[in-house]
């Protein structure tokens, strides 16, 4: 039987930088400075500089980086943020955590992204901030968004945790918005060894407001002005991620070539359909994901076949148990609830190599000739 093809793999990756990532952790270990310290800083000022932005703070996780940058914006009790319905259940728990009304606003069907066109039905009087995700890799067309929040006075948070690198119109994903949140969980496009996180924004006010917040409420050391958490990032996985930084956009155009090659090898194969991108925007293909009616059918097929595939998501955040007290219920989003019953995704990781892509795409055009 052949080598199982995994989902996922960061072999590749961690491989080319093994003796760099140990440098890096031999120096945080030799400085015996491991929160708040010269690593982080120098993580920071990078990550700010490859996104064009003022500043960058690291936090500890992805949650936390938006609950923060709704917490810094003063979203709060009563305060309407406007959401995608389809989405990693992260972006509706920032809200909820911050006591704000989650207010989903269905995908464009075609690219997954906010549907731009129909957020100001939602917006009244208590709207206060927009919340864009990146889904999948893709920029969103901020552009529009950001034109729709001046119209009626509204802020901006990125959900940036999927799109590392990713561009509307030239422009990075996570620059545009009032604050800008990401993940540096390990299985994303710029992964650290564990949990991680970070804001980006270009309003000083905010960089210091988050700053407070991650670290207690305090600017000064036993000097808290206000609630804050402890999330910060730590020395060690800033220094790793420094060195994973310099190898993003290179890892990106392996992803972006072995997108290509899906897209043509499997171009009017069955019901498939492949993802598309939006005029003005590029995609990183933190995911590649087709949609067919026969998902759970091909899901099992590429399973016998020794494909390793995952589904984002398959249940929407508004039929979670977790906000079964907003009583939405099935049929309310029906455009996340489509994407949820059909989406399947693929293997797509620096160093997947050709013959890997021949051999999941082969296998789906096997399925579709002999279920069809």
């Amino acid at each position: 039987m052949k080598e199982e093809i995994p989902y996922l793999s960061l072999e590749p990756q961690h491989h080319e930088v093994t003796s760099e990532t140990m440098e890096a952790i031999s120096s945080v270990v030799n400085s015996n400075s491991f929160i708040l310290g010269k690593s982080l800083a120098a993580f920071e000022k990078s990550y700010a500089a490859y996104h064009q932005v003022s500043y960058c703070a690291g936090i500890a996780n992805g949650l936390d980086a938006l609950y923060l940058s709704l917490k810094a914006l003063g979203i709060g009790e009563g305060d309407e943020v406007v959401v995608p319905s389809n989405t990693n259940i992260a972006t509706w728990l920032a809200i909820e955590r911050c006591g704000a009304i989650i207010v989903p606003v269905e995908p464009n069907e075609k690219t997954y992204n906010l549907d731009v066109t129909r957020i100001e039905a939602t917006v009244n009087s208590r709207t206060k901030c927009i919340l864009p995700v990146h889904l999948f890799g893709q920029a969103c067309q901020m552009d529009e968004i950001m034109a729709m929040a001046k119209k009626h006075s509204l802020l901006v948070v990125e959900d940036n945790a999927q799109a590392h690198g990713a561009e509307y119109k030239s422009k990075k994903a996570g620059s545009f918005g009032h604050s800008n949140a990401t993940s540096f969980y390990p299985t994303k496009n710029l992964g650290a060894l564990g949990d991680g996180g970070a804001v980006t924004t270009n309003d000083k006010k905010i960089y210091d407001a988050i700053c407070r917040l991650r670290n207690y409420g305090s600017a000064v050391k036993y000097k808290n002005d206000v609630i804050g958490i402890n999330s910060r990032l730590d020395e060690m996985q800033a220094a790793i991620l420094s060195v994973k930084l310099k190898h993003l956009d290179y890892w990106t155009t392996q992803r972006r070539a072995i997108a290509t090659d899906f897209f043509s090898l499997l171009k009017g194969v069955g019901d498939v359909i492949l993802p598309q991108i939006a005029e003005g925007s590029t995609h990183v293909f933190h995911i590649y994901t087709i949609r067919t009616n026969y998902r759970d059918d091909l899901q099992k097929f590429l399973k016998e076949k020794g494909v390793e595939t995952l589904i984002h998501y398959p249940i929407p955040p508004h039929l979670q148990n977790a906000f079964s007290y907003l009583k939405f219920k099935k049929g309310d989003f029906p455009i996340a609830e489509k994407l949820a019953d059909t989406s399947l995704s693929l293997p797509i990781w620096p160093g997947l190599k050709h013959e890997q892509e021949e051999r999941i795409t082969n296998a789906i055009k096997d399925f579709f000739n002999s279920h069809l």
